[in-house]
């Protein structure tokens, strides 16, 4: 399955705009009373302030045109009262979005965590980290800003626009369509721009999220540009993304701001056409003067907004861009979907390869038509050239993928069948390079293992006498207690492996998979793991893939993989000579 987040269809983004804008309404609906208490206040608050031009106006006609000094003061006091229950409730707006736009952050970032954590490792093989980085960090903190910032603004601004647009029609019908006609030719202005300006950020988001991938690997691999001496090579990539990011930032940045002098430059029109036209009205008899400025700031209660929302536009459609960017992780479905169990076959082997074919994404065949068994309790090796499909055929045994085609089949049960946990608790696996958590080494070896999650370091150490990894352990200064600081140089890769062995074994499986799991550990530790794996339970299956002749010379079965086959090679001296003529061959 293709998981690549960077290669989809742009007609096939557009196509699903709709749908995800109905998916965002989903998650704003777990705000509906937030957001109901703040369109109150707001509707409120709008009525008040669009009454401001009505009075001022009033008050000129009938207070100051006559010198009432005391009409003019109970018309000051009111617009003061208004001013400060406006201020209370601007407020209250700002805190409550504030908050509504905190923990749509919050369950933005936990949604995409959670799906993350559901995908496939094929998901992650396509997709840099730094890129995934981008989307959770920035892309969903460009919503939590508009829905924090920006939403209040742009919903009080459409509400000052209608009701200023309804005084101007209904105190003069004439001079409120001359009035409102710029605002239909930006209307018509903004629909044809925006999605471009939508096109555009998402863009730069693409860019900015490959920067941060570049950063990500230049810094991961940083000891190899040093080892190398390779800045250069570093230097001059991060200069293109950077340069690429700057393309796209300059580029959006442009359309961005085109709204904002469009819309001033209406604005000024229409004041303009208000002005002459009112001037007009006045000479004809038909305005007074009070009316007029009433009218004036009407129209400016009417445009003062569109040049707000300008900037607010732009900052709603970068909010889009990146929900297109974060639904496109949400929308993904994991393709190790469990099925319903079948019937088991009796006295099955413990694994059964049938049919197998299997490629990873837009890439060759990596096995062709594969059938094998391995029985309980029995030790396997797979040995063959380098990129032969070992390390495949391990991660097919412990369904880090699915076959493209044929089954694999666990007691009997097709694997797919089995639950994430019931597949772990039967199969352990030693990866050719271990991941360790930032803790101590107790809190690594116990993860994701029930049984000991809440042993105290005494009885943990107890149980580790018994199955012979205390010698393992001794190797570490402070034992359990030995911190480690994920990606820190302070613990080697051979100890990460020890680390990672103690995991494994602890969670007792019925099937435990080494992919070069001594590679980087020297010969008499082997021979103390070697010691650990002989103490194992006899039912336990062991599946061995190593290029140390020693590490697989002692192995019940040996198998030859190479060119998409796998081969029973019989003696350990037949897979040496199928490994010698491999060579000879090439």
């Amino acid at each position: 399955m293709n998981y690549n987040l960077n290669n989809t269809d742009t007609n096939e983004q557009q196509s699903t705009s709709g749908k995800r804008l109905l998916k965002l309404l989903a998650y704003i609906k777990t705000e509906h009373r937030a957001l109901l208490g703040v369109f109150g206040i707001m509707v409120i608050s709008q009525t008040l302030t669009i009454t401001v031009p009505y009075v001022v106006g009033y008050t000129i006609d009938h207070y100051v045109a006559h010198k009432d000094f005391s009409g003019i003061l109970r018309c000051a006091g009111l617009l003061l009262a208004i001013f400060l229950v406006n201020l209370i409730f601007a407020y209250s707006q700002t805190l409550m979005m504030g908050k509504v736009g905190q923990r749509m952050l919050y369950m933005l970032r936990s949604a995409l965590f959670v799906k993350l954590q559901e995908l496939p490792i094929a998901f992650f093989n396509q997709n840099k980290t730094g890129d995934l980085i981008s989307r959770i960090n920035n892309d969903t903190d460009k919503m939590n800003q508009f829905f924090s910032q920006s939403l209040v603004q742009f919903a009080s601004g459409i509400m000052s626009m209608i009701g200023a647009g309804i005084f101007l029609l209904s105190i003069n019908w004439k001079l409120g369509i001359a009035t409102l006609t710029p605002a239909i030719l930006l209307l018509l202005f903004t629909r044809i721009l925006s999605p471009l300006v939508k096109k555009r950020n998402a863009a730069n988001m693409k860019s900015t999220g490959g920067m941060s991938a570049e950063i990500q690997e230049s810094l991961s691999n940083f000891k190899v540009i040093i080892a190398f001496n390779r800045r250069d090579y570093f230097r001059k990539r991060f200069d293109q993304v950077n340069q690429q990011n700057y393309k796209t930032a300059t580029a959006a940045g442009v359309l961005n701001n085109i709204f904002n002098p469009v819309f001033s430059f209406c604005s000024q029109i229409a004041m303009l056409a208000v002005l002459a036209y009112g001037i007009y009205l006045i000479s004809a008899g038909e305005f007074t003067v009070g009316l007029l400025i009433s009218y004036l700031s009407f129209s400016t209660y009417f445009y003062n907004p569109i040049r707000q929302l300008a900037i607010l536009w732009t900052n709603f459609q970068m909010a889009m861009a990146g929900w297109d960017r974060i639904s496109q992780i949400l929308e993904l479905e994991t393709d190790l979907k469990v099925i319903p169990a079948g019937p088991a076959k009796e006295n099955a082997p413990l694994i059964s390869f049938q049919h197998v074919q299997f490629r990873y994404a837009d890439s060759k065949e990596i096995l062709k038509n594969v059938s094998f068994n391995m029985e309980q309790g029995k030790t396997y090796a797979l040995v063959g050239p380098t990129g032969g499909g070992k390390t495949t055929t391990a991660s097919l045994i412990a369904r880090l993928y699915d076959p493209t085609e044929g089954q694999v089949l666990l007691n009997g049960r097709d694997i797919r069948s089995y639950t994430p946990e019931e597949r772990t608790r039967k199969i352990g696996f030693i990866l050719q390079e271990p991941f360790l958590f930032s803790g101590t080494i107790q809190e690594n070896i116990v993860y994701g293992n029930p049984t000991y999650a809440d042993y105290s370091a005494t009885q943990l150490r107890e149980v580790m006498e018994k199955v012979g990894l205390d010698a393992l352990l001794e190797r570490f200064e402070d034992g359990l207690a030995t911190n480690i600081v994920s990606g820190n140089d302070g613990i080697s890769l051979g100890q990460k492996q020890l680390i990672a062995f103690m995991r494994a074994v602890l969670r007792n499986p019925d099937l435990l998979v080494l992919d070069e799991a001594t590679a980087n550990i020297d010969t008499v530790t082997e021979q103390q793991l070697e010691a650990v794996l002989k103490k194992l339970p006899a039912h336990t299956t062991r599946v061995i893939i190593a290029h140390r002749l020693n590490t697989i010379e002692n192995a019940d079965e040996i198998f030859f993989v190479n060119n998409g086959e796998i081969t029973r090679a019989g003696s350990f001296d037949h897979a040496m000579n199928m490994l010698l003529q491999h060579e000879r061959n090439t």
